[in-house]
């Protein structure tokens, strides 16, 4: 089955408690794009959020995604059931580079090269094998790296979307978190979406309520405005293509954004070993091309102005769920995600929520992505009693939260995510090959055979 012609599971109709639905199965047509409809309610949030808080269009990240998932399907010849949606992991390189003068054009054309690069590295696993993924990225290293990306986002939150409404913002955090605590099954997997529904409801209450508010508006302006403003709602069209731009492309902003590759391998292959364990199919022989299809649609969403896409976790957690996995439902669910985009409506509905929401949200999401990297971890028994691994880590953790910068010519420095992962990684392979050197014990690679560790 190379992506289509899927056989029709039982009746189609009934499943008994327990019973799998395969990736070459389907449902009946019927139940097929409904459960596509629920991938795109469950994606969305994250989808839409992700973009708006890089400053790009969320009509076109929800049609990139529809492309992206298509792809991927392809090219992985319908193996490996995923949604590709837009990738949280780039707002912290997004904030960078607008602080260096850069604009929407300037992000894309870094988020390009890093998916060229990312394809790349994909083409270089598929040849060689997965355990090179082992070797050069430890557990040591990813958890790291996904730790100061999330971390560095602090800032964002605190400076720029919390102020702008701090109770709505408050309120908006409260809610998101017993959401994502209380609720359980599918209403649990999309709490973030939820809460962003939550804010902006109490946001239009509280304008016909309370009326203006007093506060910093979204270019950092104190002034009295309305929480939220619907003016390019009522000016979009209903149908219509989003809004297209070119990349252009630095140095500078393409250093920023390459650290980011580590976190987007990591994720990639902990999201195939997911669905490896639940579909039983032992999918190590298509990591590699994974991430190839991964990179190219992000040169593909990146060359028209989108975000970079990524495989996403709350669909995984769909199909967990509900035990179907079959990829016809993905073929729905992006279908409906172009159709989505192919509303402008829809998205200047998603650019006007208020930046109080986002701060309420972005509390909670920025340090989610930030403990990923303690999880990693964990769930890898890091032990930092060995200075191998606490002396990189802490290092590069600290450079990238605290914003330490490294002039080396007027035009060239390096700072923040970069320069922390950039420590991080050389630290830590140049530490080990050193106590190699010297004789001294060293724990083995996470994923290396001990007979190959030494």
């Amino acid at each position: 089955m190379a992506g289509f012609g899927w056989q029709l599971h039982g009746d189609g109709r009934h499943l008994k408690p327990g019973e799998v639905v395969r990736p070459g199965e389907r449902l009946t047509w019927g139940r097929t794009i409904a459960l596509g409809a629920q991938h795109v309610v469950s994606m969305i949030g994250a989808c839409f959020v992700a973009p708006v808080l890089m400053g790009l269009d969320p009509s076109l990240a929800l049609m990139a995604s529809g492309v992206a998932t298509a792809l991927f399907l392809l090219m992985t010849r319908g193996r490996i059931p995923s949604y590709l949606g837009s990738s949280l992991s780039f707002v912290g390189v997004s904030a960078v580079i607008a602080g260096q003068g850069g604009d929407a054009g300037t992000l894309t054309g870094a988020m390009l090269v890093v998916g060229a690069c990312l394809a790349g590295c994909g083409l270089a696993i598929h040849v060689v094998g997965a355990g090179v993924i082992h070797a050069v990225l430890p557990p040591t290293v990813t958890g790291a790296v996904v730790m100061l990306i999330g971390f560095n986002l602090a800032p964002v939150t605190a400076s720029t979307y919390w102020p702008q409404d701090q109770w709505t913002a408050l309120a908006t955090m409260l809610f998101t978190g017993l959401a994502l605590v209380v609720l359980r099954g599918f209403w649990s997997r999309i709490a973030i979406f939820l809460g962003l529904v939550f804010g902006y409801a109490l946001s239009w209450v509280l304008d016909r309520i309370a009326g203006k508010i007093h506060s910093v508006n979204g270019a950092g302006k104190l002034s009295d405005h309305w929480r939220i403003d619907f003016s390019g709602v009522e000016k979009a069209d209903w149908i219509g293509l989003p809004t297209f731009h070119a990349p252009n492309f630095s140095a500078s902003a393409a250093l920023v954004a390459l650290p980011v590759l580590v976190a987007l391998i990591a994720e990639n292959a902990g999201h195939i070993k997911a669905v490896s364990a639940m579909t039983g199919d032992p999918l190590e022989d298509k990591m590699g091309m994974a991430l190839v299809a991964d990179g190219t649609a992000t040169v593909l969403s990146t060359a028209v102005g989108g975000p970079a896409t990524t495989t996403y976790a709350e669909n995984i957690g769909v199909m967990a769920a509900t035990r179907v996995y079959s990829t016809a439902a993905y073929w729905a669910a992006a279908g409906f995600a172009l159709l989505f985009g192919l509303c402008p409506k829809f998205g200047s509905v998603v650019a006007a929520i208020p930046g109080g929401v986002l701060g309420g949200i972005t509390v909670i999401l920025y340090g989610m992505i930030g403990l990923l990297g303690a999880q990693i971890w964990v769930r890898n028994k890091v032990d930092f009693s060995v200075p191998l691994n606490l002396i990189p880590a802490a290092a590069g953790i600290i450079i990238a939260i605290g914003g330490v910068s490294l002039k080396f010519t007027e035009n060239f420095e390096l700072n923040g995510i970069a320069l922390g992962t950039l420590t991080v990684l050389t630290g830590y392979h140049s530490l080990r090959w050193l106590s190699r050197a010297a004789g001294r014990p060293h724990p083995p690679l996470a994923g290396t055979p001990p007979d190959e560790a030494s």
